[in-house]
């Protein structure tokens, strides 16, 4: 989000969440699902994602099913740092996240990143997205295992061979502590849908993760 916006008035959610033509910038990029993906559990698995802002992140993965909960937040540097006005000086080494707690019965984590990499964020843009830009807003995976750095890694190599972009994948896999985000940027697109932020960028995106991808929208 841009540094100046602050959040409105609350009003109604998921009511006022019309068809909206997708700016060619929040349109889902054709991608084939990951040749390797996680297998196995019954319990719920996380998976930490940076894709520049995480209002819309956060509610493109709040859309999909089998998803529990999702949490914005900083990943990459010190707990003493991970608040919003440190992290704005783009000298932390945090990113903002999402933390994205999942049914793996119902959702995978490789259908997460497709859906991560089609539509949740442009993974071609280095260190910002769309009008944000520094590193915090940087396109990064931090794995919590061996088994989601495996899959994050050959699936950033698969993408890399099918040219759905005109430039070239920047995603990072990084490692890092996950550190919660203030209170008033959880559930901000639900609480805030007339905030012109939110109207702009991830009105279009969320409309456009249920059209690409119905099968998979809650």
């Amino acid at each position: 989000m841009l540094k100046w916006a602050l959040p409105l008035g609350l009003a109604g959610a998921a009511a006022l969440l019309p068809a909206i033509a997708a700016p060619a910038a929040e349109r889902a990029v054709p991608i084939p699902p990951p040749a390797q993906d996680v297998t196995g559990g019954k319990n719920q698995q996380v998976a930490v994602l940076a894709g520049g802002c995480f209002w819309g992140m956060e509610a493109v993965f709040q859309s999909v099913k089998g998803v529990h909960s999702v949490t914005s937040g900083y990943a990459g540097g010190t707990r003493s740092t991970a608040n919003y006005s440190k992290v704005s000086t783009e000298r932390t080494g945090h990113a903002e996240v999402v933390r994205i707690v999942y049914d793996p019965r119902k959702v995978s984590y490789g259908t997460l990143l497709r859906v991560y990499f089609s539509i949740a964020h442009d993974p071609t843009q280095l260190n910002r997205q769309g009008p944000d830009t520094g590193p915090s807003y940087r396109s990064a995976i931090f794995p919590q295992d061996d088994a989601q750095r495996r899959v994050a890694t050959a699936y950033i190599a698969q993408l890399g061979r099918t040219k759905a972009w005109a430039k070239p994948i920047v995603t990072r896999i990084e490692s890092g502590t996950f550190y919660p985000a203030e209170s008033s940027h959880q559930d901000f697109f639900w609480r805030n849908p007339t905030h012109p932020y939110i109207v702009r960028w991830d009105k279009p995106k969320v409309a456009a993760f249920r059209n690409a991808f119905p099968q998979l929208a809650n």
